[in-house]
């Protein structure tokens, strides 16, 4: 690939923080400007873990190998740092925060975006997130919800895909966001991403899932199978079409594990 890519991963080896319990055994992973890739295995896989490395979670230690995030050692940087250099990650259980409006904590997730000094104009805030409101179908009503509390799954998700449509992201992980969804809500979701992909040509976007169903509506162009910690299988859709029907036991019988 001759342009530096979004998400450069080598060698990656990371445990749980303060023990000794190692999940990722080295992973090799690179997404290029504007690609969706998939990445898919087991329980207990590293997948999830993965995606918490990439975003700085607290309670992962990368132990071996680096993470390039265009061009930068992202491992250097903390989480906020990793926010506002362009990292987004949609949690699989969004947290509940009463008390505190969707369109307050949006508000402050953009402002901490902004230069040091540079300060948001309240109306030209409350114009974006009408718009990107709008781009998403979503009631204007829902940005004076207190943050997940007492959402659905979907509304949950729902809010994740805002919070991506307010930042921005130049590279968005997605873990498991199908999880706990039915059929109607992971389509809402699935559309918001795809909206906010064809907008943006140049935002990569790394789903984490079990399923074959989410990538029937976010087409990957790239899917890789995660075992054991580690990337065994990398292709297009048709390996997760493969997945489906033949689950992941094909890797322990092929001593891939």
């Amino acid at each position: 690939m001759s342009e530096t890519p979004i998400l450069r991963v080598e060698g990656l080896q990371a445990k749980v923080a303060d023990e000794d319990l190692g999940i990722l055994n080295g992973v090799d992973l690179t997404i290029g400007r504007g690609e969706i890739h998939a990445i898919m295995g087991p329980n207990g896989s590293g997948k999830s873990t993965l995606a918490k490395v990439v975003a700085g979670h607290p309670g992962y230690e990368a132990v071996a190998g680096c993470v390039e995030f265009r061009g930068e050692d992202l491992l250097e940087l903390e989480p906020d740092e990793r926010s506002r250099a362009g990292v987004f990650l949609a949690f699989q259980y969004p947290v509940e925060i009463p008390g505190v409006s969707i369109a307050n904590f949006l508000r402050t997730a953009v402002q901490a975006h902004l230069p040091e000094g540079e300060e948001i104009d309240v109306f030209d805030f409350a114009d974006q997130l009408t718009e990107r409101m709008e781009l998403l179908e979503m009631d204007p009503s829902f940005a004076e919800r207190h943050v997940n509390d007492g959402f659905s799954g979907g509304e949950k998700k729902r809010n994740e895909i805002l919070q991506m449509a307010m930042l921005q992201p130049k590279l968005a992980v997605m873990d498991e966001t199908d999880s706990g969804l039915d059929i109607d809500a992971l389509k809402v979701v699935a559309s918001g991403v795809n909206k906010l992909a064809e907008e943006d040509p140049e935002m990569s976007v790394l789903l984490i899932t079990h399923y074959q169903r989410l990538l029937d509506y976010i087409e990957p162009d790239f899917v890789h199978v995660m075992v054991d910690g580690r990337i065994v299988q990398s292709g297009g859709p048709e390996v997760a079409l493969a997945l489906e029907a033949e689950g992941y036991g094909v890797y322990d019988e092929a001593g891939a594990a």
